[in-house]
């Protein structure tokens, strides 16, 4: 009894040791999983944090360097340095008239292009959809004035308009309508213009449209169909209610980049006849790139931002909501 007793003990204290070697062993596993998971919530982080750093300095940087030149009365070619003088620049900008004007055409011009373009998109976008055979080509079709760069779509519009050899003035003369000046004329110049910029950027609204319209599921096209409902009743009661941000989404950025409009302006009027067609970024490039008045310009610029943030203020309040 006595023999068999330590040995059980000795055996007993064995396998606790076993036990305690084991356990000391299998100790570490979740300490392992937790820094395993730390650093896999971290990696994404870290992949990211280079762009966003780059992206960060590419648009905080320029932000801040604008708001400080507007605050002074930097000229390119003074010999001195910039003086700091406030908002002057701000409240000599908001009493000129000039600029006025550029504000009123921009934002009528944004309004008329805005809609046209959204609306029309809207309609090619549900006429294409209900075309079978096709379909493919008509899209790409559709998509070519979009393709286009907005110099070339000036210039070839500006043959287009030519008062002595352009294409259009030749076609109202077949009914009977005198050759127009379409660029040179107060009446008519800013709406040449819109023309131009609704025929290229509708096909971008029809993209967009187009692509909310195919994710509309087709059960409730059945439903409705069995329900009796027309095609128009299809058409409000179940398109538009399911694309409804495809569309708010396209009217923001066709906002933004609208109120931007250059390129047609400087190339085909410069802003004539009369500031008829005057535009904020021909203001900015008229007085901070062309007349050298660097803090002038950078507060117009300023001035047209503050804008742009008050027109898309609705859907960015809609977005960060969700």
């Amino acid at each position: 009894m006595d023999a068999t007793g330590p040995g059980i003990r000795h055996l007993d204290n064995g396998s606790r040791g076993t036990g305690q070697q084991t356990g000391t062993n299998q100790s570490p596993l979740p300490r392992q999983r937790g820094l395993h998971m730390k650093k896999t919530a971290v990696f994404p982080y870290a992949m990211t944090l280079p762009t966003i750093i780059l992206l960060a300095f590419l648009t905080i940087f320029p932000l801040l360097f604008t708001l400080y030149y507007s605050l002074t009365d930097y000229y390119y070619l003074a010999s001195g340095a910039p003086k700091f003088i406030g908002i002057d620049n701000f409240v000599k900008i908001i009493k000129d008239r000039y600029f006025q004007q550029a504000v009123g055409n921009t934002v009528r011009f944004t309004l008329l292009a805005v809609v046209f373009e959204t609306g029309l998109g809207l309609a090619i976008a549900v006429l294409v959809n209900s075309i079978r055979r096709g379909n493919k080509v008509l899209r790409t079709v559709v998509l070519l004035p979009t393709l286009l760069p907005p110099v070339t779509v000036a210039l070839v519009w500006q043959i287009m308009f030519s008062n002595n050899y352009g294409i259009i003035n030749k076609l109202i003369g077949y009914i009977g309508i005198a050759p127009q000046n379409w660029l040179l004329d107060v009446r008519t110049a800013f709406y040449a213009i819109l023309v131009i910029d609704i025929w290229q950027y509708t096909p971008f609204a029809f993209l967009m449209i187009y692509a909310s319209i195919q994710t509309v599921p087709l059960g409730q096209y059945e439903a409705a169909t069995i329900d009796g409902a027309s095609r128009w009743q299809q058409f409000i009661f179940v398109t538009l209610p399911n694309i409804i941000s495809g569309i708010v989404l396209v009217v923001l950025l066709r906002t933004i980049d609208t109120f931007r409009l250059f390129d047609k302006v400087n190339i085909l009027t410069k802003g004539g006849p009369a500031n008829s067609t005057a535009t904020i970024t021909q203001y900015i490039y008229l007085n901070g790139i062309r007349n050298l008045k660097v803090g002038y310009g950078a507060a117009a610029s300023l001035i047209m931002t503050v804008i742009v943030l008050i027109l898309s203020s609705v859907y960015v309040k809609k977005a960060f909501s969700k």
